[in-house]
């Protein structure tokens, strides 16, 4: 990485800012080049192109914005670690669709109802409140997966019942701006009753993981759901961390 390649006059576009020369020269030298190796220095890209300095670093911050390069002060810019993100918020088809599987749903209830106290304290209203009770039986690749029960507010959600059901709820959120930006996630196994079992296509008394969502799109709650999976199907996986 130290050594730099002569420049070519026919591998430079003549017309091009002097600044994007420089950005994609360095853009050439650094791809694929293991994270943490140094990028060229400042002063060796002022020799080598003959510009400015500012020049130079107007093409270097447009790499360290693209996620290319890193600056460490103290030590200089090098090439930057892949960047970790945490698990994006999904709902069951999406969530089926990112694992290669056709999701499908069975609606098996859709309703208004009055909201009990559990259900008003999750939504922030008061018991007694109309909500809408969405009931689903969720298949993968022709596989029952999952029996949901999602509450929503039908104040945010004016005409939901009316027509045909959404093939996805987070699809439906999402247009009318009120996709989830935040999620309180809880899951724990338990044993299925007789009618779970019996949807899930399970033995009596098979082991289920009981998967419980709070779900807000910003300071708004809009869902609250409770899904019971197969757990000879199904794997919860999640990212969790943070940075060094």
């Amino acid at each position: 990485m130290s050594s730099l390649l002569p420049v070519s006059n026919t591998a430079l576009d003549r017309r091009a800012l002097k600044h994007v020369q420089v950005r994609e020269y360095v853009r050439g030298l650094v791809s694929g080049a293991a994270p943490g190796s140094p990028a060229p220095s400042e002063r060796e890209l002022v020799q080598q192109f003959g510009v400015a300095r500012m020049t130079v670093r107007q093409a270097m911050d447009a790499l360290v914005a693209d996620g290319l390069l890193e600056r460490i002060p103290g030590r200089g810019t090098f090439v930057a670690r892949p960047k970790r993100s945490a698990s994006r918020i999904t709902g069951y088809t999406e969530e089926m669709t990112r694992r290669g599987m056709l999701a499908e749903s069975q609606t098996l209830l859709a309703r208004r109802e009055h909201a009990g106290p559990g259900v008003a304290r999750a939504l922030g209203l008061t018991e007694g409140d109309s909500v809408i009770h969405w009931r689903r039986l969720r298949r993968a690749d022709g596989v029952p997966m999952c029996i949901e029960d999602a509450y929503l507010n039908e104040i945010l959600l004016p005409g939901f019942l009316q027509g045909g059901m959404p093939t996805s709820l987070y699809d439906l959120l999402t247009s009318r701006g009120l996709r989830p930006t935040w999620v309180e996630d809880s899951v724990s196994a338990d044993r299925a009753t007789a009618e779970e079992a019996s949807l899930l296509e399970i033995e009596p008394q098979g082991i289920v993981m009981r998967h419980s969502r709070r779900a807000l799109a910003r300071e708004k709650i809009v869902e609250v759901s409770r899904g019971v999976f197969r757990a000879d199907r199904f794997t919860l996986w999640v990212q969790l961390g943070q940075e060094d």
